[in-house]
């Protein structure tokens, strides 16, 4: 790959990888992450895939959670979803119990989940893409996606085993 086809390269996936590493940690760290990732696909550009956007996804990954664990020596990395909830829980506008539920439930899953529907729904990413991105195949994405849609549906729905004077309470 010479400097012109880089450049192009670089142009093309900048600000999406960009997004993709600021939902995962603080804004101020990103560009350093994206550098490297850049720096890491330059070394490495006889390895460059056809479709080069998951393969840099999949290094910015992989240095995240390296430093993830020199660093805190914690979990793997976790999708923030940036909001106010103070704000938020002040504004009563149209639609914003329904988006605080959705933060809630968002958070009651397990960064793995997030990380899957994220891969998706922020990143548009196809099943294919998002499955080179976590290094499994596109069947094993599947069934993770099914999974954490499921498990986020369940978060989102009520609850049902309430017993019934919790229930008509909770209602009133």
């Amino acid at each position: 790959m010479d400097h012109d086809d880089f450049r192009a390269l670089h142009a093309a996936t900048y600000a999406d990888l960009l997004r993709f590493v600021k939902r995962r940690i603080p804004d101020d760290d990103a560009d350093d992450v994206v550098s490297a990732t850049f720096l890491v696909a330059w070394q490495r550009s006889a390895e460059l895939p056809e479709d080069a956007r998951p393969w840099l996804f999949g290094i910015a990954r992989n240095i995240l959670a390296n430093q993830a664990r020199s660093r805190l020596r914690r979990r793997v990395v976790d999708v923030r979803m940036v909001t106010d909830l103070s704000r938020a829980e002040a504004d009563r506008a149209p639609g914003v119990d329904a988006r605080l539920d959705l933060v809630r439930a968002w958070w009651a899953l397990s960064a793995a989940d997030r990380e899957v529907l994220a891969l998706v729904a922020f990143d548009r990413l196809t099943d294919v893409q998002a499955a080179a991105v976590l290094g499994c195949r596109r069947a094993t994405f599947r069934m993770r996606l099914n999974r954490a849609r499921r498990r986020l549906r369940d978060a989102l729905e009520p609850a049902t085993d309430l017993p019934p004077a919790v229930a008509t309470w909770s209602n009133a």
